[in-house]
């Protein structure tokens, strides 16, 4: 039970330190392109991690860690901030947070198929649920979004839930920091050599904000947060743990509200409203 406890409170954590990622990033690409936001985030986060590993003697993952590795690294530290960086260049940041919504539901599935959990039936009632309580809000006709942006937000959940799943079941024998520094310095090599590449023409132009997003996404949204994440998953279980996930729109919605000045419709609340109620009946049942 305390095992489980930790899990949860650690997952939480982990959620709240996500929900100011795409806010952060809406920001940021207003100066910075999206492949030079990813591949930078990805960089200095890269950079955090190979000291945390030199400072804590850390030995290398095994032969068979490198494919789920590669999963991680694919779906947390590339797909996910790529896919979301060009989806919010078509769609408001307030938006874009509600298909987060997706994402508990998504590692769910993939913590079934590649973390071999099997929750109760009245779980996936909840999970399906909150899942479809998100995408009623986007079949609503909300403004702030274009059908190209919310394409792009489907396929980084989906890539997003792997990860996480992938990443939770190697926490469990490595470590949550382990695994996402791992990951980061596995990814490297390719994101330094996009980062140079993509590097801005004028560095006079980007303002502040834009410096301070980077910041966000590189120290918290892709270290920080995944430490106390994947700790969360590997004590609480993938799927019970991911529904936290659910609340993110929530803390997502205020963060956008009172730093980006944009407006929360009604539809959103609405939707957070029966999401939050979802949690509740996925964390009895999972």
């Amino acid at each position: 039970m305390e095992r489980a406890a930790a899990g949860w409170g650690s997952g939480l954590l982990g959620v709240i330190i996500f929900s100011g990622s795409l806010p952060a990033t809406r920001v940021a690409v207003a100066d910075f392109s999206p492949m030079f936001l990813t591949s930078a985030r990805a960089v200095i986060a890269a950079l955090l991690g190979a000291t945390f590993l030199l400072a804590r003697h850390q030995m290398r993952p095994e032969r068979n860690d490198i494919l789920p590795l590669t999963l991680v690294a694919i779906g947390g530290v590339i797909g996910f901030p790529l896919l979301t960086a060009f989806a919010l260049q078509h769609m408001t940041a307030a938006h874009s947070i509600v298909f987060i919504g997706l994402l508990p539901l998504a590692t769910a599935i993939f913590g079934v198929v590649r973390g071999g959990e099997r929750p109760k039936p009245a779980f996936w009632l909840f999970s399906v649920v909150g899942a479809a309580a998100v995408a009623g809000f986007a079949l609503y006709g909300s403004e702030g979004g274009t059908l190209i942006g919310e394409l792009l937000m489907f396929a980084a959940i989906l890539v997003c839930g792997l990860g996480y799943a992938e990443g939770a079941t190697l926490s469990r024998r490595l470590g949550g920091w382990q695994v996402i520094s791992w990951a980061l310095l596995l990814s490297l090599p390719i994101m330094a050599v996009i980062a140079l590449f993509t590097l801005p023409e004028t560095w006079g132009r980007i303002g502040v904000p834009a410096w301070a997003g980077l910041a966000y996404v590189s120290i918290f949204s892709m270290m920080v947060g995944f430490i106390f994440w994947y700790r969360g998953l590997a004590l609480g279980g993938i799927a019970g743990v991911g529904q936290l996930q659910l609340l993110q729109p929530f803390f997502g919605f205020l963060l956008a509200a009172i730093f980006l000045g944009e407006p929360i419709a009604w539809t959103m609340i609405a939707s957070t409203v029966v999401i939050v109620a979802c949690v509740a009946g996925a964390k009895r049942f999972a």
